[in-house]
């Protein structure tokens, strides 16, 4: 498999990823969404706003108008969950979109990310897995703090094995996925 295959995979389970999470939560009250809870942002809505914000960081960098700490103002830009979901599921397509142009030329490209006091320069293929384990890490955050609701956390550590196609079938039929987008 070729780095450039690898990081679209990645961006395909990403999505993925996210489809459950979101269709779980889209299943919780506005007040259970908001709750303060137990973990690093104090509730499930400003968690996956955080996702939502770094994602429009790190996906306009590599796009290469990056919005630098522009991203995180407002701290929660989509407060009502249907705003969420609908920029989310924007952000993986962008995100899809990026690393089914990746090439060899620019998977090795450095990507500006302006902080507040600094500019961040990373490699493209460096940048895009540091994004991925920072939507890993924060998804299990908000899949923690699921176990606490009336919902019931959606399964999330699983990957394209090749014999459990079928457990994803209703997924992608609903994202649009094809197994051949990903591995063809």
């Amino acid at each position: 498999m070729t780095p450039q295959r690898y990081l679209l995979a990645q961006a395909y389970n990403n999505a993925w990823a996210n489809h459950r999470l979101l269709k779980a939560c889209g299943e919780l009250s506005r007040e259970e969404l908001d709750a303060t809870r137990i973990s690093f942002f104090p509730s499930i809505i400003h968690t996956l706003n955080h996702i939502l914000t770094v994602d429009w960081l790190y996906i306009s960098g590599l796009e290469g108008d990056c919005l630098g700490p522009a991203a995180f103002e407002p701290e929660i830009p989509c407060p009502l969950f249907a705003d969420l979901d609908r920029e989310q599921r924007a952000a993986d397509r962008r995100l899809i979109d990026h690393c089914r142009s990746l090439d060899e030329k620019t998977i090795a490209e450095d990507i500006r990310i302006p902080r507040r006091t600094f500019v961040q320069v990373e490699p493209a293929d460096r940048l895009l897995m540091h994004l991925f384990q920072h939507q890993i890490h924060h998804r299990g955050q908000v899949h923690a703090m699921l176990s606490g609701t009336t919902v019931q956390p959606p399964q999330l550590d699983e990957f394209f094995c090749k014999g459990e196609d079928q457990l994803r079938q209703q997924d992608f039929a609903e994202l649009g996925f094809t197994e051949a987008m990903i591995w063809s």
